[in-house]
């Protein structure tokens, strides 16, 4: 049996100080070595720095080393610093509070793709195995007022320490921080435990928060009101689609065959997503807020577009594929279809986005009032893209088919993502020819957005989720395209070839809430012309008597 030398608290604390400096913090050292010189003052300064973060890590320690505490706190943060360092280090993402909400709000599906041998390697190796050890050392704890004086005197000098070295390299560390505010979001297990802060004072804001109602007043326009056909606006939204592995986009694969051949249809060049992770962008696109005026607290807590176009009177359903809407469909009708039960196009764990336009020419069939569907695609999901794809829709190979990217190459993995580009091209122009094989029917139109972009390896980044002010524009620069039929454009009152004309603007998420209001007609004060896509190309139209 093993057996330890009981040890004085000060130097447990002292000893996981240099274990988290160590054995958490790769990602954060690699890129300090690539933010300064490789000169004299660079390593004095690469130095302060170190010593910085274990003065703090010290003394945060020394403040918690009661007996009771220390060993419940060490193993709570061994085990997460253990996690957040294996995601650093294999995917580059950043830990803030954004990262924690995807963790929150992921389903069972998206976190079993994110888990591999080397995962649970980081979590025995650098967590369990460690905090097994803190549990067998015997911890010497002296008399309270003994060990308050040996905290003090551990609290005076990491200090003194901090003081010390702040003065001394007071110009290099300043400007060190000013310029350089990921480093923050990169030193673990810090970054952990001010993430998880940041997340609970959210959700203790948000359950603070009345339920907010806006639009208050929306009701279809009298116009819209007259005609007689049923109309299908049919909004799709992608997932992880960045704009530049777009064909249509000027990708130099072509991507979008499909697409391509589609008369009509019309793509937007330059739109920018709100967040770039999918538990920001969704509420925020769906929201009145915009992307600089956005909270989730008051997010969860009021009217989203949808709660907007079923009080003017129609009829609103979100079909998900993916890991839900985000509270965005909380108040409307929700079909969940990503544990579908059908063998052509779902397996044991998730389906492909073909299961969204199941059965849909029976719902045009049944339509009885004009109707907004949603579409919540799986799309382009990673690390695992290669799932994401059906073995029909892998023209571009050799692909990664692990969910560690960086043991891949980056034509594997770029292989594999412009595979669940090329699928979504087939989905979207299989819905458009459902949709203009019913044209006769009914007035139908499609608008599909991505809620945010990816990263494939530019920058050692991979996945989403970076902090937006840090993100590259490969995370925030996002497909869009509309398809409208003939009866919709007369119907709506726009003209797609001056629509076509706006395509190089520059657009976002925030122009959807307005857009979608002024192309279906809802009236109300909530409505920002100035932010509707379509404002500009829509006609005096008198709807037609059909």
């Amino acid at each position: 049996m093993l057996k330890i030398k009981a040890i004085r608290p000060e130097l447990l604390t002292l000893l996981a100080s240099g274990f988290f400096l160590l054995a958490f913090n790769q990602a954060l050292w690699q890129h300090l070595l690539r933010i300064t010189s490789a000169d004299g003052p660079g390593w004095l300064l690469r130095g302060a720095f170190v010593l910085l973060v274990l003065a703090v890590f010290n003394l945060v320690l020394t403040l918690l080393a009661f007996r009771w505490v220390l060993k419940p706190t060490l193993t709570v943060l061994l085990l997460c610093g253990a996690g957040a360092a294996y995601f650093m280090n294999q995917y580059g993402v950043m830990i803030d509070k954004g990262m924690l909400r995807n963790i929150a709000e992921t389903n069972p599906s998206e976190a079993f793709d994110l888990l591999s041998l080397k995962f649970v390697a980081y979590l025995l190796l650098l967590g369990v195995l460690p905090s097994w050890l803190i549990w067998q050392t015997p911890v010497n704890y002296r008399i309270w007022h003994r060990d308050l004086l040996s905290k003090a005197a551990v609290l005076l000098g990491c200090t003194a320490l901090l003081g010390g070295v702040a003065l001394g390299n007071y110009q290099g560390l300043s400007s060190l921080f000013r310029n350089h505010h990921e480093l923050r979001l990169m030193v673990t297990p810090s970054n952990i435990v001010g993430a998880t802060s940041s997340y609970l004072r959210e959700q203790l804001a948000s359950a603070k928060q009345p339920f907010h109602i806006i639009a208050g007043d929306a009701l279809q326009a009298p116009s819209w009101q007259k005609h007689t056909r049923k109309s299908l606006t049919v909004l799709v939204v992608g997932e992880s689609a960045r704009a530049e592995n777009f064909g249509l986009l000027g990708y130099g694969r072509d991507t979008t065959p499909q697409l391509r051949q589609q008369d009509d249809l019309i793509s937007f060049n330059n739109v920018s997503s709100c967040g770039t992770e999918t538990a920001v962008s969704v509420p925020c696109m769906f929201s009145n807020m915009g992307r600089n005026g956005y909270k989730a607290e008051i997010a969860k807590n009021q009217d989203s577009l949808l709660d907007v176009l079923k009080r003017a009177g129609l009829d609103v359903i979100w079909r998900d594929n993916q890991s839900g809407c985000k509270g965005t469909c909380d108040r409307v009708t929700l079909e969940d279809v990503s544990n579908a039960k059908d063998a052509a196009l779902c397996n044991s764990q998730e389906c492909y986005d073909e299961i969204l336009l199941k059965n849909l020419q029976g719902f045009i069939d049944n339509l009885q009032h004009d109707t907004v569907l949603v579409l919540h695609q799986m799309g382009s999901h990673g690390p695992e893209y290669f799932k994401r794809v059906p073995k029909a829709f892998e023209k571009f190979t050799p692909v990664c088919t692990s969910n560690a990217l960086n043991e891949c190459t980056k034509e594997q993995i770029v292989n594999a993502y412009d595979n669940t580009i090329l699928y979504t091209d087939h989905v979207l122009a299989t819905l458009i020819d459902v949709l203009r094989n019913n044209e006769q029917k009914i007035d139908s139109g499609m608008l599909y957005i991505a809620d945010h972009g990816e990263s494939l390896g530019e920058y050692n980044l991979f996945l989403h989720g970076t902090p937006y002010m840090m993100a590259p524009e490969q995370q925030k620069h996002v497909g869009m395209f509309a398809w409208f039929s003939k009866g919709y454009q007369k119907s709506a009152g726009f003209d797609s070839q001056c629509l076509r004309g706006e395509r190089d603007k520059a657009l976002s998420h925030d122009n959807l809430f307005h857009s979608m209001l002024g192309l279906l007609h809802v009236d109300t004060s909530a409505y920002n012309a100035g932010l509707d896509l379509f404002a500009n190309c829509r006609q005096e139209a008198t709807i037609a008597q059909q």
